[in-house]
């Protein structure tokens, strides 16, 4: 009878009617469909279900100690696997837990809905090989058929993931498959693609890229093993993305062929992309999968998530559903002894962690396209860090499986309202081009180097307008104090160390940025804040530095940076191509003194990707245009304390 409940428990989440009960399941179907603007997973019995999933529920390491390290292990709890199955399963019923996530035990043995991770392309050798070797497609095919055997027949099996976190770096991909041998599949297509992009023009192409050494036509840059570089200044990033889509659509195209063939009642979700997508590839995978899987770094210790990323992900793909398949919250005070030695989403104490993942979990939910979130992982990771060094407090429950109460309570709470928070989800009505914002009064403190304290629902400024055939690729929030006017960005984009040859100080014209032009009163100030990244890596992501230039962005590019007279600037977004930061402009760099509530002022604000690829603007007017007519910017008015009511942590609610 335990059992019965927890299976019921499981499968029936709080808004839904009844239960599906798999084991007697008509099929085992899995579907997805959008019921009043809203998507769904559909069970086999054809009810609504809402994921909210846990990764690597696999009981743990197969053993407690090693090299001075102790790691979770069901051996150390339980007398056997199944006795930890039952009562982990028991425990995700109790929490509002639904279903498992990557690196998880077969549905066969878990008994919970699952999404398998098969690294097919990765065991294909599709990946930094010859994808368009014939060989590639044959070996996806074999592999698929082995691979899904296991599960093909199982109703708790919810569908596939091709692969983990590809990442589609189109800089790397361009720089690799340049130097591959002449006689490699994908480099005659390379080749191919960038004589194709250019019009067979060498010296169109030459402009944008520097050739190996000695390399001085089509041929000789076919046989080289060297690698070619973009230039500066120059177009050919636009290339460089049409290639990542290329190698992007023969990838998806090979793993829905592969995997629906091989279990033609699975669900495909493509290849959980890593916190970041490119665009390119987005539109390369969304007409092949059923859903697009997405890990996701949330934005801020209070559980916000920006707008901008998922609705970039609706647009590039046309409305596809959304399952996000990691997202994780540590805190620095934890009883396994992590460090938390990264840049994934850490906050101070178990209770702001509880507050932050409750809130998050929420605001997931109220996202119309998700059909879920599955939070990463189970179990803390080993005091000290896995093999490869990952050290963090991301478990449910630590090392010696005690749950992390606190945690625990806030996330059961949330579970059990996300899926009829998710039924009343809707995208948030932009306001009228000609209404006025208002900036909300807070103090706060770029020396935090964190967005947590900001009143992010009410000081986020109306969508940006994205350059033709883009999607918007960041967001802005203003609010304002005695000490100035404050300036938050949270962005994304994806800058390459080795594709970019540049000599000296990296240059401006290339650099990802956000320019601002205000009107306080005293004629308009225009200011550009730089994200400069170093020359070489020492972690294994780019240390970036902001510089806060006075100016439109094509003066400082032109004659070099003037600082902002007694402005702050922070850059603290250490996973690129995530891109966080803040400033502080002082009244006096606008021309007056601190305003009173209800004076008014005229701003806009425009960004622009690294190397120019893309541009957004409030005014909806290219950057330049936009910072040199004023006539053009958004009317503002300062609030008496926060805009539109009390400051929440309820982020991306529509308002």
């Amino acid at each position: 009878m335990r059992l019965l409940t927890v299976l019921v428990l499981l499968i029936a989440p709080p808004a839904t009617a009844r239960a599906c009960d798999l084991d007697h399941a008509p099929t085992t179907h899995w579907s997805v469909a959008t019921e009043n603007g809203v998507a769904w997973l559909k069970t086999p019995c054809g009810d609504r279900f809402y994921s909210l999933g846990v990764n690597i529920l696999n009981g743990g390491y197969p053993y407690r100690e090693r090299d001075g390290k102790t790691f979770y292990s069901w051996i150390a709890f339980t007398p056997t696997l199944t006795d930890w199955i039952t009562q982990t399963r028991g425990r995700l019923a109790e929490w509002g837990f639904n279903s498992a996530g990557g690196w998880s035990l077969p549905p066969a043995e878990l008994r919970l809905p699952s999404v398998i991770n098969l690294e097919l392309g990765r065991r294909a050798k599709f990946h930094w090989f010859d994808p368009f070797a014939p060989a590639t497609e044959h070996n996806m095919m074999a592999l698929a058929r082995e691979l899904t055997a296991p599960y093909r027949d199982s109703p708790y099996r919810i569908g596939y993931f091709s692969d983990n976190e590809v990442g589609w770096w189109a800089g790397a991909l361009f720089v690799y498959y340049s130097m591959q041998p002449p006689d490699t599949y994908t480099k005659q297509r390379w080749v191919e693609a960038v004589r194709r992009h250019y019009h067979d023009d060498w010296a169109a192409f030459t402009a944008d890229f520097a050739p190996p050494p000695g390399v001085n036509a089509w041929p000789t840059l076919l046989t080289s093993a060297a690698p070619t570089h973009m230039l500066p200044g120059g177009h050919g990033i636009a290339v460089v993305r049409e290639w990542t889509g290329i190698v992007a659509g023969r990838y998806y195209t090979l793993a829905e062929k592969a995997i629906h063939a091989a279990d033609p009642q699975a669900l495909y979700f493509g290849d959980r992309l890593p916190i970041y997508y490119d665009p390119a590839a987005v539109r390369a995978e969304a007409p092949h999968v059923d859903a697009i899987a997405e890990n996701y770094n949330v934005d801020a210790g209070d559980g916000w998530i920006a707008r901008y990323f998922f609705d970039g992900l609706r647009n590039l793909s046309g409305g596809k559903p959304v399952l996000v398949t990691e997202w994780f919250f540590a805190a620095r005070e934890n009883r396994t002894g992590n460090r938390n030695n990264g840049h994934l989403m850490t906050v101070g104490t178990q209770t702001e962690r509880a507050a932050g993942a409750a809130a998050a979990t929420g605001n997931f939910a109220r996202i119309p396209t998700l059909i879920g979130s599955q939070w990463f992982q189970y179990f803390d990771h080993p005091k000290g860090g896995r093999a490869d060094g990952e050290d963090y407090n991301f478990g449910l429950v630590d090392i010696d499986d005690r749950p992390y109460e606190r945690l625990i309570a806030a996330l059961s709470a949330a579970n059990r309202q996300a899926p009829a928070i998710h039924a009343e989800a809707r995208w948030p009505t932009p306001p009228a081009a000609d209404a006025t914002f208002v900036v909300p009064h807070a103090a706060v403190s770029v020396e935090e180097r964190s967005l947590t304290a900001w009143p992010k629902p009410a000081s986020l400024i109306p969508p940006l307008t994205p350059s033709p055939g883009a999607v918007g690729f960041g967001e802005v929030y203003l609010t304002w104090s005695d000490r100035g006017l404050a300036l938050a960005t949270i962005g994304q984009d994806y800058f390459d160390i080795d594709l970019f040859d540049y000599r000296g100080e990296f240059p401006l014209g290339d650099a990802y940025r956000l320019e601002l032009g205000v009107d306080a009163g005293a004629g308009p100030r225009r200011m550009t804040l730089f994200f400069l990244p170093p020359r070489t890596k020492v972690h294994d992501y780019p240390e970036m530095r902001a510089e806060f230039c006075e100016g439109a962005a094509d003066d400082a590019i032109k004659h070099g940076c003037r600082p902002v007279p007694g402005a702050e600037a922070v850059y603290f977004g250490a996973d690129q191509p995530r891109i966080t930061a803040e400033a502080l402009v002082p009244w006096s760099a606008l021309g007056i003194a601190p305003p009173a509530p209800g004076a008014t002022l005229s701003a806009d604000v425009a960004m622009t990707s690294w190397h120019n690829e893309r541009w957004m603007s409030l005014s909806g007017q290219p950057p330049q245009a936009a910072m040199a007519a004023p006539a053009w910017w958004r009317k503002m008015r300062l609030g008496d304390g926060i805009a539109g009511g009390k400051r929440t942590a309820q982020g991306s609610a529509p308002e």
